[in-house]
């Protein structure tokens, strides 16, 4: 089965991930996320549901402005049902690719 991957627009700070238009998004897999750290270690909360919504994961970045990471989610992705919020704290930006 054929599955279009698109791109958010980078989250830069505590807040609903968005599409390129930009609209929240709504029931959605992540396939892979790209994090762009800054010197000091820091997390994407990842909730379904809004900022009081259900904790569906949480990444953790190095303490380095240079290294970003790139994760690939296996199978199908990461399911979110509702939409998809990030709580952002020394990350200095956060993409997603979903589908």
């Amino acid at each position: 089965m054929t599955i279009d991957v698109l791109v958010s627009v980078p989250l830069t700070s505590t807040g609903q991930f968005t599409n390129q238009t930009p609209i929240a998004l709504g029931r959605t897999r992540i396939k892979a996320v790209y994090m762009i750290p800054t010197g000091t270690a820091g997390s994407v909360i990842f909730r379904d549901g809004g900022s009081g919504g259900a904790t569906v994961m949480t990444l953790n970045t190095v303490a380095s402005a240079t290294q970003p990471t790139y994760l690939i989610f296996p199978g199908e992705g990461v399911l979110f049902t509702t939409n998809v919020h990030g709580t952002v704290t020394n990350v200095t930006s956060a993409t997603i690719f979903y589908g």
